[in-house]
């Protein structure tokens, strides 16, 4: 969509009090559906030794994006190859939290986080927006104006999809709540399944709309 239809967008939802916005992609959902534990599980027991964590991002800063390492090798799991684009890394407040069992996505991803960093933790920032996530987007309102500029809001959080790399990360992701401060170190993948369905995430925090969202192989999950 073109910044005309989103001005337009953003009139229309406004004469209704509420300023709203999607900030992440649909993939057209299908019906087969499968344990995301069966699918990444580790087979050995420690540490899942094709997640090593990439370089880790500073205590409360931004999202760190890393280069892939010479020769990472692809991760095959049930029916499908992840492949490997980049490292990354966050330490960010939890926006909302929406857990997903129907759809070729949940195949791979049982949950997506909305996440939030930099001005998008204050609690005075968050009290003026309202949240939510469904159909595996992220959604943000406001009434009136907004508590920071809207770009810095599209700019300083997003819709996650995690796809836990062994039973300790699920595990970990099944524990995140709303409000809580979660660091995630892992790799951003584009999903190939045996049938050629694919799934790609993004490679930059400053997009919107269709193709947004990261899609995170997880190593590691940490929240408190």
């Amino acid at each position: 969509m073109g910044l005309r239809g989103w001005v337009i967008l953003g009139v229309l939802a406004g004469a209704a009090g509420w300023w709203y916005s999607p900030l992440s992609p649909r993939v057209p959902p299908a019906p087969e559906v499968r344990a995301v534990s069966a699918a990444v599980g580790v087979r050995a027991p420690g540490a899942n030794p094709l997640c090593p964590p990439p370089p880790r991002a500073g205590d409360g800063g931004e999202p760190l994006q890393s280069p892939l390492p010479a020769a990472f090798p692809a991760v095959t799991i049930e029916s499908a190859r992840l492949n490997p684009l980049a490292g990354f890394s966050i330490d960010a407040r939890v926006l909302s939290r929406r857990d997903y069992a129907y759809g070729r996505e949940a195949d791979f991803s049982p949950t997506d986080l909305a996440l939030g960093w930099g001005r998008m933790r204050d609690e005075e920032v968050l009290a003026r927006l309202d949240i939510e996530q469904r159909g595996r987007w992220y959604h943000y309102r406001w009434r009136d104006s907004p508590p920071i500029p809207s770009r810095e809001i599209a700019k300083s959080s997003a819709n996650m999809h995690i796809i836990p790399a062994d039973p300790a990360a699920a595990g970990a992701l099944r524990r995140v709540r709303n409000g809580q401060r979660v660091r995630i170190d892992g790799w951003l993948v584009e999903v190939i399944a045996d049938d050629g369905w694919k799934w790609r995430s993004s490679l930059t925090r400053d997009d919107m709309g269709a193709g947004a969202c990261e899609l995170i192989y997880a190593c590691r999950i940490v929240a408190e």
